[in-house]
């Protein structure tokens, strides 16, 4: 769910005027997972843009403030929650953890990375929530040394129901920068795609697996 609609805005404009958001509904990308999709989300691209960068960096940090009081760690989520974590931590003064997917095969095999200690307070930073599933399995890892996670936030989300009902079962508040239904709205309003393709691009969001199958 979004914070705030003028800070989406303001998102879904600079993702798509940088293409780390590409829409292409006649021309389809293949997802990792296989799934075929209109749009292709690479939020790391925001760090070559010092004034996207910096929006990002901003709007993250003045949410913490009003929403997070109290917090003693960000933890970034391996990998593209790492730069942006870590620039927040810089500006709040606040120790940085980051969470890989899976335990180091080597050495001292952690799975979280930095000094986090039992009872410490944590926002977790995320880039891109789909399902919400890895954003959730590093709240959990965290949980398990005995901190307590305030919070998650990311960039963008595509707004699927699942991940809010992940999200809701899991307990955890969560809140993204912008999201899908902003984006779509901010594309056709600067012509990123036309106002005809805008259908197609709703029946995805409506439901992605069967769109994709097709």
């Amino acid at each position: 769910m979004i914070y705030n609609n003028v800070i989406a805005r303001e998102v879904a404009e600079y993702l798509l005027e940088i293409k780390a958001v590409v829409l292409n509904p006649s021309n389809p990308f293949t997802w990792a997972s296989g799934l075929k999709s209109p749009i292709y989300c690479d939020n790391r691209k925001t760090l070559s843009f010092p004034k996207v960068r910096n929006f990002i960096k901003t709007a993250f940090v003045d949410i913490i403030a009003d929403e997070f009081k109290g917090v003693d760690v960000i933890a970034g989520v391996a990998t593209a929650g790492i730069p942006h974590g870590v620039l927040i931590a810089d500006v709040i003064n606040k120790p940085f953890v980051y969470v890989r997917d899976k335990a180091k095969g080597h050495g001292l095999e952690n799975l979280i990375e930095g000094k986090i200690e039992q009872g410490q307070k944590v926002v977790v930073i995320e880039d891109l929530i789909s399902t919400g599933g890895s954003s959730l399995k590093a709240v959990s890892a965290l949980r398990e040394v005995g901190t307590e996670v305030m919070g998650l936030g990311a960039i963008f989300t595509y707004g699927f129901p699942k991940a809010d009902e992940a999200f809701a079962e899991a307990d955890c508040k969560y809140f993204t920068l912008s999201d899908y239904p902003t984006l779509l709205e901010i594309a056709i309003k600067h012509d990123y795609v036309k106002a005809h393709e805008k259908q197609t691009l709703l029946k995805w969001y409506q439901n992605p697996v069967e769109w994709g199958s097709k």
